[in-house]
Parts: structure tokens; sequence; C-alpha cells
């Protein structure tokens, strides 16, 4: 073979292999994921339940309204995910994971998680109402106390790379904490499964963005939460890693036209 077309070959596979490299070396530097061996744990977690005595929930389904409860901490949450789960939240550090139908969950390499090891939470809240009501999730705070739902951090950058969904009657509904942007506050990614964030409560509007399921009055509705750490989220970063967090999650009853409901007593 002529030197002149071997030294050409040679030339060419030389420059696609430093292309690739450049490339590999790209990918690495501007992907979000922080390294497995990097964690974060759950500090704490407020859910609350605010349309006076209309709405209440708790961790298993009752056949009475007044067996449910108004409030939970996440000490409730976590006794009962070490009861069913074998791992306590509270001393186990999460993993970036991501998913597209809040159900499967992969690491950066494709393995499939299955969050036995407290890698993402998982939990069921059951629902009950005295009235028929739509339910949505709200960052406006009880009077007096400071519990809208929200995501906080001593690393200014990990709520955003949170994520908390609600799977109920065969939808999902993925909050993602991110700021809010009237251009793009709610968008699907599938049929059933719909991303959303959360304005600040002075712009608070109850409408179908937040709405999460319809309740009939006196029936019980399991709704299946997870929590994970957003791998592919441009915030999840090595910056993240050793970080504690906070989740306020709270809840809100509306008509079907988005006005708020007047607290009931069942009859």
């Amino acid at each position: 073979m002529d030197n002149n077309v071997k030294k050409t070959r040679k030339l060419a596979t030389t420059s696609l292999l430093l292309m690739l490299v450049a490339l590999v070396f790209v990918i690495t530097v501007t992907v979000a994921w922080f390294s497995i061996a990097d964690n974060t744990k759950l500090y704490t977690m407020g859910l609350d339940v605010t349309t006076g005595v209309s709405l209440r929930f708790d961790l298993d389904p009752h056949a009475d309204f007044f067996s449910y409860f108004k409030m939970l901490s996440f000490a409730d949450i976590a006794d009962r995910i070490r009861r069913d789960d074998g791992y306590d939240p509270r001393e186990t550090e999460m993993i970036p994971v991501t998913t597209l139908d809040a159900e499967t969950f992969t690491l950066q390499n494709g393995t499939v998680e299955e969050g036995e090891k407290g890698e993402y939470l998982t939990f069921t809240l059951h629902f009950m109402a005295t009235q028929d009501m739509i339910v949505h999730l709200t960052s406006i705070s009880a009077r007096g106390e400071e519990n809208g739902t929200k995501v906080r951090s001593k690393i200014a950058n990990l709520p955003e790379a949170m994520r908390v969904s609600f799977t109920v009657d065969g939808q999902t509904f993925i909050y993602d904490p991110g700021e809010w942007d009237n251009d793009e506050f709610s968008y699907k990614i599938s049929e059933n499964v719909r991303v959303f964030r959360l304005p600040s409560a002075d712009k608070m509007v109850y409408n179908l963005d937040n709405a999460l399921f319809a309740l009939s009055a006196n029936q019980d509705k399991a709704v299946v939460v997870h929590v994970w750490l957003e791998g592919t989220d441009e915030k999840c970063t090595n910056e993240l890693k050793g970080g504690d967090y906070q989740i306020w999650l709270r809840f809100e009853g509306t008509d079907e036209e988005g006005n708020r409901l007047e607290a009931t007593r069942p009859s």
C-alpha cells in the first residue's frame, strides 16, 4: 500500500480518536449528575392539609373521616418506610436517579434502581374529604405558619434538583421546585405524566396546572408519592454532595372553578 495512503488513513484515525476524546470530555464536564459516591440526606419533611375540617389524610385507608389526620410529620413517614421497606430514610443517603414516568428509576449508567435501600423514597398517602373537591398542591401557607409547599437547603441549587411525584387515577404529576416561569410552569412529558412548578404564594392561582386529583366526599383515595434527586437536572452537580434538605408539602381543596372551599363538618 502506498505510504501516503497509509499516512492519510493514520491521520484520519488519529483525528477521529481525538474528536471522540474531546466529545467524552465535553459530556463529562457538562453532564449534571454528581458522583454516586456523593450523596444527600433528607433532613425533614412537613405535610399539611389545609381546608379546615374538610380534608384529611393518613398513611392507611380508614372507614371514617375522623380516623384521618390534618398533618403528618416526616417521622411518621419514616417509621412507615422503615417498617414496610426495612430502611430508615432519616439515616439513609439518597443518590441521583432519573425517570420519565415516576415508576422506573435508573442510575446514570442506565441500571434500573429499585429504591430498596432509600436511593429514592416511596410512600402512599390516603385522602378523605367531607365534600367533593379538587385537591391542589399549593405554595400558600396556613395563617400564622410557614408551611406552603417548598424545598429548602443550605446549598442554594439543591432544591431545584429535587422532584416529588404524585401518582393517582392513572396519572402522574411531578412537582419541580425550580423557579416558576410564566412561559413554562406546566408541561406534559407523556400522555399520563405532567411536570409542574408552583408560583410564589402571592401569585398562587388554583387551576389545572397544580390540580392533582378529584376527591369525592367520604371516599378514600390513595396517592403514591415518590421523592428523588433528579440526576439530569443541570443543578445536580458535585456542589450538592452531602447536602441536607427539607421538604414541605401542602394541599388545598377547591371547587371545579378553583375557588377555595369553606370548611364543612361531616354530617
